[in-house]
């Protein structure tokens, strides 16, 4: 059977779970990343991206309207449904649909995600998406390949890792190596089942935290 492109790019539209919400980025979201991304330990997160920690919210809020004027990246806010407020970002990135294939990147996780499972689960929606809406075939996951924890996230999460790119390109004053990775639609239907069952509140303690860890591979 030849392989089929996707349907479409993803739209903005909002992706609901038990513990985020992802909705199209806006400003009403920008205080809310101001402040994750100013809070003490918020900037090293930034250490990785194409950009530094905003050094104000005039900066952030300019940030998301120079970012809502293009169409690839396209950024969602992550909402932690319990507080209601943004503690993230997360944009569709190399979006091809005709290739069936589509990228998570220009990922900041503020702290107030950390070790919890609102991460988990952003990229879970995303890759539910994309893969059970939208009918794409490939789902990549990129960073620098000196980014340790961002590689050994991506392998938790299920990507496969491919290969690296050397000398990839020039950021921030500094040559980038660009490992990639990637999930495929038919290793796709086990993984869904092993993310739902790790996000079942029963997988978590009265102190929110794992059971059982998630099994990918």
């Amino acid at each position: 059977m030849s392989p089929s492109p996707a349907k479409s790019a993803p739209q903005p539209i909002v992706l609901e779970g038990r513990y985020v919400r992802l909705e199209p980025i806006g400003q009403q979201h920008a205080a809310d990343l101001y402040a994750v991304s100013t809070m003490a330990g918020g900037s090293e997160r930034y250490r990785w991206l194409f950009t530094d920690a905003p050094q104000s919210l005039a900066e952030m809020e300019a940030r998301i309207e120079q970012g809502k004027a293009v169409s690839d990246p396209s950024y969602v806010a992550v909402i932690d449904k319990r507080s209601g407020k943004a503690v993230g970002q997360q944009g569709w990135m190399r979006i091809r649909p005709e290739h069936g294939s589509i990228e998570i990147g220009g990922i900041y996780w503020g702290l107030p995600m950390a070790r919890t499972p609102l991460a988990t689960e952003a990229l879970f929606l995303f890759a539910q998406h994309a893969f059970d809406e939208l009918g794409y075939r490939r789902f990549e996951w990129k960073c620098n390949n000196n980014n340790e924890p961002s590689k050994a996230a991506a392998l938790r999460f299920g990507f496969q890792f491919e290969g690296v790119f050397r000398q990839d390109m020039i950021l921030k004053g500094e040559s980038r190596d660009t490992a990639w990775f990637s999930i495929l639609d038919s290793e796709w239907p086990a993984m869904r089942a092993e993310y739902q069952r790790w996000l079942s509140p029963d997988n978590f303690d009265v102190d929110g935290m794992q059971k059982t860890r998630l099994v990918t591979r």
